[in-house]
Protein backbone atom coordinates (compact mmCIF):
# COMPACT_ATOMS: atom_id res chain seq x y z
CA UNK A 1 0.00 0.00 0.00
CA UNK A 2 1.59 3.36 -0.93
CA UNK A 3 0.92 6.49 1.11
CA UNK A 4 0.69 9.58 -1.32
CA UNK A 5 1.62 12.99 -0.01
CA UNK A 6 -0.18 15.36 -2.69
CA UNK A 7 0.91 19.00 -1.63
CA UNK A 8 -1.56 21.65 -3.20
CA UNK A 9 -3.99 19.38 -2.47
CA UNK A 10 -7.05 21.98 -2.71
CA UNK A 11 -5.76 23.59 -5.86
CA UNK A 12 -7.20 22.33 -9.29
CA UNK A 13 -5.02 19.94 -10.41
CA UNK A 14 -4.71 18.94 -6.60
CA UNK A 15 -8.65 18.20 -6.36
CA UNK A 16 -8.33 16.02 -9.08
CA UNK A 17 -5.74 13.82 -8.22
CA UNK A 18 -6.99 13.21 -4.54
CA UNK A 19 -10.03 12.27 -6.07
CA UNK A 20 -8.63 9.69 -8.51
CA UNK A 21 -6.62 8.21 -5.41
CA UNK A 22 -9.65 8.33 -3.69
CA UNK A 23 -11.63 6.33 -6.24
CA UNK A 24 -8.66 3.48 -6.37
CA UNK A 25 -8.53 3.30 -2.49
CA UNK A 26 -12.15 3.03 -2.16
CA UNK A 27 -12.54 0.27 -4.69
CA UNK A 28 -14.55 2.42 -6.57
CA UNK A 29 -11.66 2.15 -9.59
CA UNK A 30 -10.60 -0.55 -10.74
CA UNK A 31 -8.95 0.15 -14.21
CA UNK A 32 -5.18 -0.39 -11.89
CA UNK A 33 -5.54 -3.46 -10.02
CA UNK A 34 -1.99 -3.39 -9.34
CA UNK A 35 -2.09 0.21 -7.66
CA UNK A 36 -2.71 -0.27 -3.76
CA UNK A 37 -3.51 3.39 -2.20
CA UNK A 38 -2.82 3.56 1.73
CA UNK A 39 -3.01 7.26 3.17
CA UNK A 40 -3.83 9.74 1.10
CA UNK A 41 -2.08 13.20 3.01
CA UNK A 42 -3.68 16.44 1.30
CA UNK A 43 -1.20 19.39 2.37
CA UNK A 44 -2.16 22.88 1.40
CA UNK A 45 -1.88 26.26 2.83
CA UNK A 46 -4.14 26.08 5.47
CA UNK A 47 -2.95 22.84 7.10
CA UNK A 48 -1.54 23.18 10.27
CA UNK A 49 2.32 23.30 8.82
CA UNK A 50 3.27 20.47 11.55
CA UNK A 51 1.55 17.94 9.49
CA UNK A 52 3.92 18.11 6.93
CA UNK A 53 6.85 16.69 8.85
CA UNK A 54 4.49 13.27 9.81
CA UNK A 55 3.01 13.18 6.34
CA UNK A 56 7.09 13.66 4.38
CA UNK A 57 8.03 10.70 7.30
CA UNK A 58 5.23 8.38 5.90
CA UNK A 59 5.03 9.21 2.19
CA UNK A 60 5.18 6.64 -0.34
CA UNK A 61 5.72 9.00 -2.89
CA UNK A 62 5.21 12.73 -3.01
CA UNK A 63 3.01 14.55 -5.56
CA UNK A 64 4.20 18.59 -5.22
CA UNK A 65 1.63 20.86 -6.87
CA UNK A 66 1.85 23.50 -4.19
CA UNK A 67 2.88 27.09 -6.06
CA UNK A 68 2.57 30.45 -6.39
CA UNK A 69 0.93 31.80 -9.61
CA UNK A 70 -0.47 35.54 -8.85
CA UNK A 71 1.22 37.00 -5.88
CA UNK A 72 0.47 40.74 -4.41
CA UNK A 73 4.58 41.08 -5.21
CA UNK A 74 6.69 39.47 -7.59
CA UNK A 75 9.23 38.17 -4.69
CA UNK A 76 6.70 35.47 -3.62
CA UNK A 77 6.95 33.98 -6.67
CA UNK A 78 10.19 32.52 -5.33
CA UNK A 79 9.12 32.38 -2.11
CA UNK A 80 5.98 30.23 -3.15
CA UNK A 81 7.20 28.00 -5.87
CA UNK A 82 11.10 27.55 -4.69
CA UNK A 83 11.27 28.24 -1.04
CA UNK A 84 8.33 25.50 0.00
CA UNK A 85 9.85 23.03 -2.35
CA UNK A 86 13.16 23.71 -0.11
CA UNK A 87 11.46 23.06 2.98
CA UNK A 88 9.31 19.82 1.37
CA UNK A 89 12.68 18.20 0.44
CA UNK A 90 14.50 19.14 3.38
CA UNK A 91 11.65 17.82 5.69
CA UNK A 92 12.25 14.25 3.77
CA UNK A 93 15.78 14.26 3.87
CA UNK A 94 15.37 14.94 7.77
CA UNK A 95 13.36 11.37 7.82
CA UNK A 96 15.86 9.40 5.30
CA UNK A 97 13.02 9.11 3.15
CA UNK A 98 14.06 9.02 -0.31
CA UNK A 99 10.99 8.12 -2.15
CA UNK A 100 9.90 9.26 -5.33
CA UNK A 101 9.03 13.49 -5.59
CA UNK A 102 7.27 14.81 -8.84
CA UNK A 103 6.95 18.91 -9.33
CA UNK A 104 4.70 20.26 -11.04
CA UNK A 105 6.32 22.83 -13.25
CA UNK A 106 5.34 25.19 -16.28
CA UNK A 107 6.64 25.63 -19.41
CA UNK A 108 7.79 29.08 -18.47
CA UNK A 109 10.34 27.46 -16.72
CA UNK A 110 12.37 27.43 -20.47
CA UNK A 111 12.40 31.12 -19.81
CA UNK A 112 12.72 32.00 -23.42
CA UNK A 113 10.97 35.22 -25.14
CA UNK A 114 7.74 35.69 -23.69
CA UNK A 115 8.48 33.42 -20.84
CA UNK A 116 11.22 35.10 -19.37
CA UNK A 117 9.53 36.36 -16.26
CA UNK A 118 9.69 35.97 -12.25
CA UNK A 119 7.64 33.66 -12.23
CA UNK A 120 9.54 31.69 -14.84
CA UNK A 121 13.10 31.90 -13.08
CA UNK A 122 11.06 30.30 -10.16
CA UNK A 123 9.62 27.68 -11.34
CA UNK A 124 13.44 26.48 -13.42
CA UNK A 125 14.51 27.31 -9.57
CA UNK A 126 12.78 24.89 -8.00
CA UNK A 127 13.15 22.23 -11.07
CA UNK A 128 16.72 22.97 -10.40
CA UNK A 129 16.40 22.32 -6.74
CA UNK A 130 14.95 18.92 -7.46
CA UNK A 131 17.24 17.54 -9.37
CA UNK A 132 19.91 18.36 -7.19
CA UNK A 133 18.01 16.42 -4.37
CA UNK A 134 18.17 13.44 -6.59
CA UNK A 135 21.86 13.56 -6.99
CA UNK A 136 22.12 14.05 -3.86
CA UNK A 137 19.85 11.84 -2.17
CA UNK A 138 19.26 9.11 -4.91
CA UNK A 139 15.80 9.53 -4.91
CA UNK A 140 13.80 9.39 -8.39
CA UNK A 141 12.31 12.90 -9.75
CA UNK A 142 9.99 13.53 -12.49
CA UNK A 143 9.88 17.20 -13.20
CA UNK A 144 6.74 18.09 -15.32
CA UNK A 145 6.75 21.18 -17.24
CA UNK A 146 2.91 21.97 -17.50
CA UNK A 147 1.31 23.87 -20.73
CA UNK A 148 -1.93 25.60 -20.49
CA UNK A 149 -4.40 23.15 -18.39
CA UNK A 150 -8.06 22.88 -18.50
CA UNK A 151 -11.12 20.49 -17.20
CA UNK A 152 -13.10 20.75 -14.39
CA UNK A 153 -13.03 22.59 -11.45
CA UNK A 154 -10.30 25.25 -13.11
CA UNK A 155 -10.62 28.63 -11.57
CA UNK A 156 -12.30 31.44 -13.97
CA UNK A 157 -10.44 34.33 -14.24
CA UNK A 158 -7.26 33.39 -13.14
CA UNK A 159 -4.63 31.47 -15.06
CA UNK A 160 -6.60 29.74 -17.76
CA UNK A 161 -8.33 31.34 -20.83
CA UNK A 162 -10.26 27.97 -21.28
CA UNK A 163 -11.69 28.34 -17.58
CA UNK A 164 -12.33 32.03 -18.23
CA UNK A 165 -14.40 31.50 -21.51
CA UNK A 166 -16.23 28.58 -20.16
CA UNK A 167 -18.10 30.46 -17.48
CA UNK A 168 -18.25 33.47 -19.68
CA UNK A 169 -19.94 31.70 -22.08
CA UNK A 170 -22.07 29.11 -20.04
CA UNK A 171 -23.57 32.24 -17.58
CA UNK A 172 -24.01 34.65 -20.53
CA UNK A 173 -20.91 37.22 -19.61
CA UNK A 174 -19.17 38.90 -22.21
CA UNK A 175 -15.81 37.82 -23.33
CA UNK A 176 -13.00 38.91 -24.77
CA UNK A 177 -10.06 37.38 -27.62
CA UNK A 178 -7.59 39.86 -28.47
CA UNK A 179 -6.08 37.58 -30.87
CA UNK A 180 -8.37 34.45 -32.38
CA UNK A 181 -5.70 33.07 -34.33
CA UNK A 182 -3.49 33.02 -31.35
CA UNK A 183 -2.40 29.14 -30.62
CA UNK A 184 -2.42 27.58 -26.83
CA UNK A 185 -0.82 24.07 -26.36
CA UNK A 186 -3.38 22.65 -24.07
CA UNK A 187 -3.41 19.82 -21.45
CA UNK A 188 -7.14 17.95 -20.24
CA UNK A 189 -6.92 17.29 -16.58
CA UNK A 190 -8.50 13.75 -17.00
CA UNK A 191 -5.24 12.78 -19.25
CA UNK A 192 -2.96 14.60 -17.10
CA UNK A 193 -4.04 12.58 -14.09
CA UNK A 194 -3.82 9.72 -16.28
CA UNK A 195 0.03 10.37 -16.12
CA UNK A 196 0.05 11.17 -12.75
CA UNK A 197 -1.14 7.39 -11.95
CA UNK A 198 1.33 6.27 -14.46
CA UNK A 199 3.96 7.52 -12.52
CA UNK A 200 3.19 5.96 -9.38
CA UNK A 201 3.17 3.00 -11.30
CA UNK A 202 6.19 3.87 -12.79
CA UNK A 203 5.07 4.07 -16.56
CA UNK A 204 6.10 8.19 -16.68
CA UNK A 205 6.12 9.42 -20.34
CA UNK A 206 9.87 11.30 -20.40
CA UNK A 207 11.06 14.00 -22.51
CA UNK A 208 13.10 16.73 -23.59
CA UNK A 209 12.93 20.59 -25.21
CA UNK A 210 13.29 21.93 -28.46
CA UNK A 211 13.06 25.54 -26.96
CA UNK A 212 9.31 25.59 -26.29
CA UNK A 213 8.40 22.49 -27.47
CA UNK A 214 7.85 19.33 -26.08
CA UNK A 215 9.52 16.01 -27.26
CA UNK A 216 8.52 12.60 -26.02
CA UNK A 217 11.62 10.67 -25.95
CA UNK A 218 12.50 7.66 -23.15
CA UNK A 219 15.63 8.71 -21.79
CA UNK A 220 14.45 12.25 -21.51
CA UNK A 221 15.62 14.62 -18.44
CA UNK A 222 11.81 15.74 -17.95
CA UNK A 223 8.08 14.37 -17.87
CA UNK A 224 5.46 15.16 -19.67
CA UNK A 225 1.48 13.97 -20.36
CA UNK A 226 1.63 12.56 -24.14
CA UNK A 227 -1.81 13.69 -25.17
CA UNK A 228 -1.94 17.60 -25.40
CA UNK A 229 -3.93 19.70 -27.78
CA UNK A 230 -2.87 22.65 -30.46
CA UNK A 231 -5.52 25.01 -30.72
CA UNK A 232 -6.61 28.89 -31.36
CA UNK A 233 -8.67 31.38 -29.30
CA UNK A 234 -10.93 31.68 -32.02
CA UNK A 235 -11.46 27.96 -32.35
CA UNK A 236 -12.38 27.38 -28.67
CA UNK A 237 -14.75 30.28 -28.71
CA UNK A 238 -16.31 28.44 -31.64
CA UNK A 239 -17.24 25.45 -30.20
CA UNK A 240 -18.27 26.79 -27.01
CA UNK A 241 -20.68 28.99 -29.03
CA UNK A 242 -21.95 25.64 -30.60
CA UNK A 243 -22.57 23.89 -27.02
CA UNK A 244 -24.39 26.65 -25.93
CA UNK A 245 -26.85 26.72 -28.79
CA UNK A 246 -27.39 23.05 -28.55
CA UNK A 247 -30.38 23.96 -26.16
CA UNK A 248 -31.78 25.67 -28.71
CA UNK A 249 -31.25 24.11 -31.82
CA UNK A 250 -30.48 20.36 -30.28
CA UNK A 251 -27.74 19.92 -32.57
CA UNK A 252 -24.95 18.28 -30.93
CA UNK A 253 -21.46 19.07 -32.48
CA UNK A 254 -19.03 16.42 -33.48
CA UNK A 255 -17.05 15.16 -30.81
CA UNK A 256 -14.94 12.01 -31.56
CA UNK A 257 -13.49 10.21 -28.69
CA UNK A 258 -10.38 11.67 -27.13
CA UNK A 259 -11.22 15.01 -29.42
CA UNK A 260 -9.84 18.03 -27.90
CA UNK A 261 -14.20 18.86 -28.84
CA UNK A 262 -15.22 16.15 -26.33
CA UNK A 263 -12.89 17.29 -23.28
CA UNK A 264 -13.93 21.17 -24.19
CA UNK A 265 -17.40 20.43 -24.23
CA UNK A 266 -17.34 18.13 -20.77
CA UNK A 267 -15.07 21.15 -19.01
CA UNK A 268 -17.91 23.55 -20.46
CA UNK A 269 -20.84 21.48 -18.87
CA UNK A 270 -19.10 22.14 -15.19
CA UNK A 271 -19.37 26.04 -15.40
CA UNK A 272 -23.24 25.80 -16.33
CA UNK A 273 -25.62 27.37 -13.80
CA UNK A 274 -27.92 25.89 -11.90
CA UNK A 275 -31.10 27.17 -14.34
CA UNK A 276 -29.13 26.07 -17.38
CA UNK A 277 -28.70 22.14 -16.16
CA UNK A 278 -32.15 21.66 -17.36
CA UNK A 279 -33.85 22.81 -20.52
CA UNK A 280 -37.37 22.67 -21.85
CA UNK A 281 -38.06 21.08 -25.23
CA UNK A 282 -40.71 21.49 -27.63
CA UNK A 283 -43.80 19.20 -27.35
CA UNK A 284 -46.11 19.26 -30.50
CA UNK A 285 -49.44 17.98 -28.54
CA UNK A 286 -52.51 16.96 -30.24
CA UNK A 287 -55.68 14.46 -29.13
CA UNK A 288 -53.63 11.71 -30.07
CA UNK A 289 -50.31 12.53 -27.90
CA UNK A 290 -46.78 13.73 -28.28
CA UNK A 291 -44.01 13.94 -30.32
CA UNK A 292 -40.77 15.89 -29.23
CA UNK A 293 -37.64 16.26 -30.69
CA UNK A 294 -35.08 15.22 -28.47
CA UNK A 295 -31.28 15.61 -29.93
CA UNK A 296 -29.68 16.46 -33.61
CA UNK A 297 -26.70 15.18 -34.46
CA UNK A 298 -24.14 17.16 -37.33
CA UNK A 299 -24.06 13.89 -38.97
CA UNK A 300 -25.94 10.78 -37.96
CA UNK A 301 -29.40 11.99 -38.01
CA UNK A 302 -32.22 13.05 -34.75
CA UNK A 303 -33.86 11.75 -31.85
CA UNK A 304 -37.15 12.22 -30.71
CA UNK A 305 -39.39 10.49 -28.62
CA UNK A 306 -43.51 9.64 -29.36
CA UNK A 307 -46.22 9.32 -26.71
CA UNK A 308 -49.44 7.85 -28.11
CA UNK A 309 -52.75 7.57 -26.19
CA UNK A 310 -54.78 4.52 -25.71
CA UNK A 311 -56.18 2.80 -28.83
CA UNK A 312 -54.29 5.72 -31.19
CA UNK A 313 -52.94 4.71 -34.50
CA UNK A 314 -49.49 7.14 -35.62
CA UNK A 315 -47.76 7.11 -38.94
CA UNK A 316 -49.21 5.82 -41.80
CA UNK A 317 -46.82 6.70 -44.31
CA UNK A 318 -43.59 6.21 -46.02
CA UNK A 319 -39.76 7.44 -46.98
CA UNK A 320 -37.70 7.55 -50.19
CA UNK A 321 -34.44 7.51 -47.96
CA UNK A 322 -35.28 8.31 -44.76
CA UNK A 323 -35.58 5.17 -42.54
CA UNK A 324 -35.89 5.25 -38.72
CA UNK A 325 -35.66 2.81 -35.63
CA UNK A 326 -38.85 2.71 -33.15
CA UNK A 327 -38.03 1.71 -29.87
CA UNK A 328 -41.04 1.01 -27.70
CA UNK A 329 -39.76 1.62 -23.68
CA UNK A 330 -43.19 1.72 -21.76
CA UNK A 331 -46.47 -0.01 -22.87
CA UNK A 332 -47.48 -2.25 -25.67
CA UNK A 333 -48.35 -1.49 -29.14
CA UNK A 334 -48.38 -3.25 -32.76
CA UNK A 335 -45.47 -1.66 -35.83
CA UNK A 336 -46.96 -2.50 -38.85
CA UNK A 337 -45.42 -2.10 -41.87
CA UNK A 338 -45.77 -3.01 -45.86
CA UNK A 339 -43.99 -2.63 -48.79
CA UNK A 340 -45.56 0.29 -51.33
CA UNK A 341 -47.62 -1.91 -53.85
CA UNK A 342 -47.53 -5.24 -52.37
CA UNK A 343 -50.57 -6.54 -49.78
CA UNK A 344 -48.37 -8.03 -47.59
CA UNK A 345 -47.67 -6.72 -43.94
CA UNK A 346 -45.25 -7.25 -41.52
CA UNK A 347 -46.53 -7.19 -37.99
CA UNK A 348 -43.89 -6.57 -35.09
CA UNK A 349 -45.65 -6.80 -31.53
CA UNK A 350 -43.47 -4.43 -29.10
CA UNK A 351 -43.35 -3.67 -25.18
CA UNK A 352 -41.41 -1.90 -22.91
CA UNK A 353 -40.98 -5.53 -20.68
CA UNK A 354 -38.70 -6.46 -23.96
CA UNK A 355 -37.47 -3.17 -25.55
CA UNK A 356 -36.00 -3.89 -28.94
CA UNK A 357 -35.24 -1.62 -31.96
CA UNK A 358 -37.48 -2.38 -35.37
CA UNK A 359 -36.35 -0.96 -38.67
CA UNK A 360 -38.43 1.60 -40.38
CA UNK A 361 -37.87 0.56 -44.18
CA UNK A 362 -37.39 2.64 -47.19
CA UNK A 363 -40.05 2.70 -49.56
CA UNK A 364 -42.59 0.33 -46.67
CA UNK A 365 -45.53 2.43 -45.51
CA UNK A 366 -45.78 1.90 -41.88
CA UNK A 367 -47.70 2.98 -38.33
CA UNK A 368 -47.54 2.21 -35.15
CA UNK A 369 -50.68 1.34 -32.79
CA UNK A 370 -50.87 1.34 -29.09
CA UNK A 371 -52.65 -1.44 -28.15
CA UNK A 372 -53.63 -0.52 -24.46
CA UNK A 373 -56.75 0.84 -23.44
CA UNK A 374 -55.46 2.38 -19.78
CA UNK A 375 -51.96 3.03 -21.04
CA UNK A 376 -49.67 5.11 -23.01
CA UNK A 377 -47.50 4.17 -25.32
CA UNK A 378 -43.92 5.82 -25.59
CA UNK A 379 -41.79 5.05 -28.31
CA UNK A 380 -37.93 6.17 -28.52
CA UNK A 381 -37.24 6.95 -32.28
CA UNK A 382 -34.23 7.50 -34.48
CA UNK A 383 -33.79 9.05 -37.74
CA UNK A 384 -31.01 8.86 -40.23
CA UNK A 385 -32.00 12.83 -41.32
CA UNK A 386 -32.78 15.66 -39.42
CA UNK A 387 -36.71 16.71 -40.33
CA UNK A 388 -36.78 18.99 -43.00
CA UNK A 389 -40.17 20.57 -43.87
CA UNK A 390 -38.74 21.85 -47.17
CA UNK A 391 -37.94 18.32 -48.22
CA UNK A 392 -39.93 16.09 -45.96
CA UNK A 393 -39.50 12.47 -48.03
CA UNK A 394 -43.15 11.46 -46.17
CA UNK A 395 -45.96 10.28 -48.02
CA UNK A 396 -49.53 9.34 -46.67
CA UNK A 397 -50.65 5.79 -47.33
CA UNK A 398 -52.00 3.46 -44.69
CA UNK A 399 -50.92 0.08 -44.14
CA UNK A 400 -54.23 -1.60 -44.40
Amino acid sequence: MMNILVTGAKGFVGKNLCAALKNIHDGKDRTRPELAIGEIFEYDVDTDSSLLDEYCHKADFVFNLAGVNRPQKSEEYMQGNFGFASTLLGTLKKHGNSCPVMISSSIQATCIGRYDSDYGRSKKAGEDLLFAYGEETGAKVLVYRFPNLFGKWCRPNYNSAVATFCNSIANDLPITVNDSKAQLELLYIDDLITEMLDALESKEHHCIFDGIDTVLRDDGKYCAAPITHKVTLGEIVDLLNSFKAQTSTLVMPEIPNNSFAKKLYSTYLSYLPKEKVSFALKMNEDERGSFTELLKTEKCGQFSVNISKPGITKGQHWHNTKWEFFIVVSGRGLIQQRKIGTDEVLNFEVSGDKIEAVHMLPGYTHNIINLSETDNLVTVMWANEHFDSNHPDTFFEVVE
